[in-house]
């Protein structure tokens, strides 16, 4: 009988293409932060599209804990990155965006590397998470946070980068603490475990920081940094610590499945170019800084 944790794992990548387009979209429309401000939040929850576009990331989010009851995080976090592939059909076929080549055979092969990761894959209960890890998943909180203060001075491609990196790691660790925390039984029980608030910590953390690498040039280089980092610890911590499987004999097409999931997603955040152009700031002049408009398309 096949788990329907495969059926969440389908929807939450539709979820997660339809999100990074929404926020995206009002991103471009929010003026350039360049500090490490909570305030750009309520800014982007002022635009109507980026609310829907939360909405579609809650769904996704809670797709993907659902999927993770059954599904190896190594696969449930590849498969977030197929979203990807989702955002860009829509950006061309609803906001035109032009995609260069290199662009289009990445996500490609970047679809080649989650079906090997989807047919080496075993489902499987996750074990629970000791008190060392709990107490390095809190760590982690506040890491993450100093680096992004930090990260936020960077600008363009780079700040993308960075800054999508930083929310990949902690969208990360919100997945290792979902794993376990998918599986408890009891309501009480799941209400009073760490893991839960720990879980809200770095998904509200990893959200601030997408937002201001979206804010920063392309969509795609910010989300695949954000999946490239995130991809790697959930993995080998899943498969360590809480017990995630590979099927007997296709532990290759795992292996070459993840290197060339990875790869794909790393190099989209070095070829991927820009959808929108930003103004920091209400120019001397007086009149009303220019609202974010697509890329040209390349002559």
């Amino acid at each position: 009988m096949m788990s329907a944790g495969w059926l969440f794992l389908a929807a939450m990548i539709a979820a997660y293409g339809v999100a990074n387009l929404l926020q995206s979209m009002a991103a471009a429309r929010t003026s350039v932060h360049h500090t490490f401000d909570p305030q750009l939040l309520v800014r982007l929850a002022c635009h109507r599209t980026y609310l829907l576009g939360l909405l579609c990331q809650v769904l996704g989010f809670v797709l993907a804990f659902m999927a993770r009851r059954d599904l190896p995080l190594f696969l449930v976090q590849a498969s977030v990155a197929a979203g990807l592939g989702v955002t860009a059909v829509l950006g061309v076929l609803v906001l035109k965006w032009t995609l260069p080549v290199a662009e289009v055979a990445l996500l490609a092969l970047l679809l080649g590397g989650i079906t090997a990761l989807v047919l080496s894959a075993q489902p499987a209960h996750s074990r629970q998470l000791g008190t060392a890890g709990v107490v390095g998943l809190a760590v982690a909180v506040a890491v993450i946070a100093v680096l992004g203060f930090f990260a936020v001075r960077l600008h363009g491609a780079m700040g993308s980068v960075a800054l999508g990196s930083l929310a990949g790691i902690a969208f990360s660790a919100a997945a290792i603490a979902a794993r376990p925390l998918a599986v408890e039984e009891s309501f009480a029980g799941f209400c009073t475990n760490p893991l839960l608030y720990l879980l809200i910590a770095h998904s509200l953390v990893g959200q601030l920081l997408l937002g201001l690498a979206m804010q920063r040039g392309s969509t795609t280089a910010a989300v695949a940094a954000m999946d490239a980092a995130g991809a790697v610890p959930a993995a080998v911590v899943g498969l360590l610590l809480l017990g995630d499987r590979i099927q007997p004999g296709r532990e290759w097409l795992a292996a070459a499945g993840f290197v060339v999931t990875l790869a794909a997603v790393i190099a989209l955040t070095r070829y991927a170019e820009p959808q929108h152009h930003h103004a920091t700031a209400r120019p001397p002049s007086g009149r009303r800084a220019e609202r974010a408009r697509l890329h040209p398309a390349a002559r």
